[in-house]
């Protein structure tokens, strides 16, 4: 299974988020961080603000923060709500996709291995993600303080 980038720049903005402790960054902060799209990151941000993973503030000394803390943002769950698609092929999704559909052993395996990832990812929220948090929040280029 592939995630889309934006899902992973929905897990990395708000790893980005937690590691600063509840404090305020802006879209352009976070893209020039990672080095991705600050356009792309715009719709993702959006997203997760509708999902109510983050809030935004517009205006000076606005931007974006945590809309609850990282121990109840589960990591399955952001997985689930950013992805369009989990299926990791079309019979999944699409009844009559194959001929073989009604006895096929590969269908009931890819399944269930796609259950087992979500299952996986259901144990970790984003508070788990940042451990080791002195060292993450340095590889974000972000003090202790932050």
């Amino acid at each position: 299974m592939r995630l889309t980038l934006s899902t992973d720049f929905a897990l990395r903005t708000l790893i980005y988020m937690a590691a600063r402790r509840g404090d305020r960054a802006t879209i352009g902060e976070i893209a020039a961080c990672f080095g991705i799209s600050k356009t792309h990151l715009m719709k993702v941000v959006n997203r997760l603000t509708q999902q109510g993973y983050v809030t935004g503030l517009r205006g000076k000394g606005g931007g974006i923060s945590l809309a609850r803390s990282p121990e109840r943002i589960n990591v399955g769950a952001v997985v689930r709500d950013t992805e369009e698609e989990l299926s990791v092929m079309g019979c999944l999704n699409e009844p009559g996709f194959c001929r073989l559909e009604p006895d096929c052993v590969l269908r009931a395996a890819l399944r269930e291995a796609s259950m087992a990832f979500l299952k996986t990812l259901d144990g970790y929220t984003l508070a788990d993600l940042l451990i080791p948090s002195a060292r993450v929040a340095s590889h974000l280029g972000l003090s202790r303080s932050a």
